[in-house]
């Protein structure tokens, strides 16, 4: 993990964008952390794991609920399945 103030990052921004590939780099300002850089795979592999978490909750909130059960048989129907 890298750091970088802001005001010299733009000095060294082609520097930040490179380590980037293979760490976090962070931004700061006034020592506060205010912007991540990520190479571009990282990013798609945080979304894929944030997506599939989102997945996970929305299932597990969906078995909480109450109600009926729903047939297989009848959720193929209504879906075209049969």
């Amino acid at each position: 993990m890298a750091t970088f103030n802001i005001s010299k990052a733009r000095e060294k921004l082609s520097d930040a964008v490179e380590l980037s590939q293979t760490e976090a780099v962070f931004f700061e300002r006034r020592g506060t952390r205010a912007a991540v850089l990520v190479s571009p795979e990282r990013y798609e592999e945080m979304m894929d794991a944030l997506e599939d978490a989102e997945d996970v909750a929305a299932f597990d909130s969906a078995m909480k609920e109450e109600g009926p059960n729903i047939p297989w048989e009848e959720v193929k129907a209504d879906l075209g399945w049969d």
